[in-house]
């Protein structure tokens, strides 16, 4: 049953259903389209892969070493991409998503403590997006930091409330302004001086010293993204769908293509920014100034733009997320309005609190690195039990394969923390 948002509590689990998706075929909301039919549910989940955290990460990496860290992006978006489809597997195979399975299968304290962190991780995520927003509406606008906060917040519950009376508004807007994004920093590479060598020389792995490391560490780190997984889970679990074959190799290719999208744009945040003066990417407001001084107002606009973009699509993700979390862990509806303040109360204070919005955005990054294993150990662990999943378990090899891509993600995330927090 697929209840539209009124401000009230949802119907019961799961009640998170794309609008519009064939629960036959699997189909995305805009599949009745000829155009647009390869557009599902793995669309709305990409925009979590370029936040504002991104964006910082990517265009640091870009500003530091150039072409040097593009590997990362691409091997970053690989393991996303894998992470994401035995997400929408779960839900498939289960009908539940994987904070319903984690209600199911584990012990109270374990479940409580899960839901926790969760909560915690889409507490950090909004506050990054957040960010991203405010500080683009003061480079647009002129606002101060708390007052664009205020205004992204507004913004994200209009969007929000494009779900009245079962309309497909809110998953158009939210993959409407990710498209407006890759169209955007496409725009800042075609007009970008580039080297196209050196670009294609970058694929090869390597780090030059312990800084390189670091910056690696956080470009993989904040592209796999712990609510994203969360999110994915629910979308699909709230299809009813059939659990066919069809269907799986339908919900693959839209993992393949939404994440290939996000891989893309976050590929082309690191190339704009590798023209850029050092010490540019410590500051988004920086990279704005050089891109001001070096290319005119026209091409700091669309910076600007790009990153409004970012924030007010992933900051409505973000919601969803919390949905999928208090619903499937609790097993209680909440109010969307009720979910966005729990989100936006605690970015706000930070944006009240702190000067500087750089350090919101580590903030937010290290919160999302301690919750990550709370997400990926258990989808690990569900997806490769047959009594879970069914004939849809995992084989050895993709077990193995995902065992590797964990400890991978952990130790990455293990190091971006430690560093922080010693150096």
């Amino acid at each position: 049953m697929n209840v539209p948002f009124r401000g009230v509590a949802l119907a019961a689990p799961p009640s998170l259903e794309p609008p519009g998706v064939d629960p036959k075929t699997g189909r995305g909301f805009l599949a009745r389209g000829r155009v647009l039919g390869l557009i599902g549910p793995a669309f709305v989940a990409a925009v979590a892969f370029v936040d504002p955290g991104n964006v910082a990460t990517n265009i640091s990496a870009g500003v530091d070493y150039r072409y040097v860290l593009v590997w990362t992006v691409v091997c970053a978006s690989l393991m996303a991409m894998f992470v994401q489809y035995l997400s929408a597997k779960l839900g498939l195979a289960t009908g539940l998503s994987l904070a319903e399975v984690c209600r199911e299968r584990t012990t109270t304290p374990v479940r409580l403590g899960l839901w926790l962190v969760a909560e915690a991780v889409v507490i950090m995520t909004d506050l990054a997006e957040f960010v991203g927003g405010a500080v683009a509406l003061n480079l647009l606008f002129g606002l101060d930091l708390f007052t664009g906060g205020l205004v992204v917040a507004v913004a994200t519950m209009l969007i929000l409330r494009l779900r009245l009376r079962g309309r497909d508004g809110f998953s158009v807007v939210v993959v409407g302004l990710l498209f407006v994004l890759a169209l955007a920093f496409l725009y800042l590479v075609v007009n970008s001086p580039l080297d196209p060598v050196a670009a294609v020389s970058g694929l090869v792995p390597r780090l030059p010293d312990a800084h390189s490391a670091l910056l690696a560490c956080g470009v993989i780190g904040a592209t796999v993204m712990p609510h994203a997984v969360f999110l994915h889970s629910s979308l699909i679990g709230g299809l009813g769908a059939s659990r066919t074959t069809t269907v799986l190799r339908f919900l693959r290719r839209d993992v393949v293509v939404a994440l290939s999208l996000a891989g893309v744009v976050n590929l082309l945040m690191l190339l704009v920014a590798t023209s850029l003066p050092a010490g540019t990417g410590d500051s988004l407001v920086a990279v704005h100034t050089a891109f001001l001084d070096r290319s005119g107002t026209v091409f700091a606009t669309v910076f600007a733009i790009a990153l409004l973009a970012s924030g007010l699509a992933s900051a409505c993700a973000g919601v969803y997320s919390g949905q999928a979390v208090m619903q499937g862990f609790l097993k209680r509806n909440s109010s969307v309005w009720l979910r966005r303040a729990v989100s936006a109360v605690p970015a706000l204070v930070v944006l009240a609190l702190v000067s500087d919005p750089t350090e919101a955005l580590v903030l937010s990054q290290v919160g999302l690195a301690f919750g990550l294993p709370f997400a990926l150990v258990p989808l690990m662990v569900f997806t490769a039990r047959r009594e879970v999943m069914g004939a849809f378990a995992n084989r050895v090899r993709t077990t193995a394969f995902g065992v590797v891509v964990t400890l991978v993600v952990l130790a990455l995330n293990g190091f971006v923390i430690t560093d922080l927090l010693v150096g």
